[in-house]
């Protein structure tokens, strides 16, 4: 059953145009990657999907719901939840303060992110600001957990982190897939990493989705004509 559906969408920031025709689908507890260069898209069109920038053209709908006009607090409540690029902690707050300030009711509480991040406990009680940035992306990714999102989105969620610390998250996506009927969108440029988790693949370029289908599909020559520096 299909859970998110943006067809033929366009959005513009003012007067400058950012999509002109991206489609993509997303099955429930399917994983898709969203893939493509720096400036092609894949941000603005996580925020289309998330009522932080409306569409101007085409239809984007979540489980059966159209988006158009949902303001983003509702769409959050319908079930997306979102890992911004970033990660965006409350500084001041303790890592408990917030979890406990994004949670809803539902499977995902401190119990069971604690489980996926077992960091998370040892520093419940420190502030954010004081963790280590791959501690940070791990409090930001249990928070979007806390909301007990139907999709889960994370835009570049391993970006700038150590090696070891990348492989921890990589390892707690592949939990949410397994574990899980949790659909995901992953914004990520490892390709090696992303073939371990993704079952499709939706690729932008100039604003427009350029190519779609099943991640094994992706050739090498695919991906040097569309990802290739």
């Amino acid at each position: 059953m299909t859970l998110l559906s943006l067809t033929n969408v366009s959005a513009s920031y003012g007067a400058s145009q950012a999509l002109f025709d991206v489609n993509l689908s997303i099955a429930e507890g399917e994983v898709l990657a969203l893939m493509g260069r720096n400036g092609m898209g894949k941000s603005t069109t996580v925020k289309v999907i998330c009522r932080l920038l409306r569409h101007s053209g085409g239809q984007a709908r979540f489980a059966g719901r159209d988006l158009a006009g949902m303001p983003a607090h509702r769409a959050a409540r319908a079930g997306i939840g979102l890992v911004p690029e970033g990660r965006r902690c409350f500084a001041g707050l303790t890592v408990r303060e917030n979890l406990i300030a994004a949670a809803r009711s539902g499977p995902w509480d401190m119990a069971s992110v604690t489980r996926l991040f077992p960091r998370l406990a040892e520093r419940q009680d420190q502030v954010a600001a004081s963790l280590s940035g791959g501690e940070q992306q791990m409090l930001a990714i249990g928070r979007a957990l806390m909301t007990n999102p139907r999709l889960l989105i994370l835009d570049e969620a391993t970006e700038g982190l150590a090696p070891v610390v990348r492989q921890e998250i990589w390892a707690a996506l592949a939990r949410l897939k397994s574990e899980t009927g949790m659909a995901l969108l992953v914004i990520d440029k490892s390709l090696r990493e992303l073939s371990r988790v993704a079952d499709s693949a939706v690729i932008l370029e100039k604003g427009r989705s350029v190519w779609q289908g099943d991640f094994a599909d992706l050739t090498p020559e695919i991906t040097d004509r569309h990802l290739g520096v």
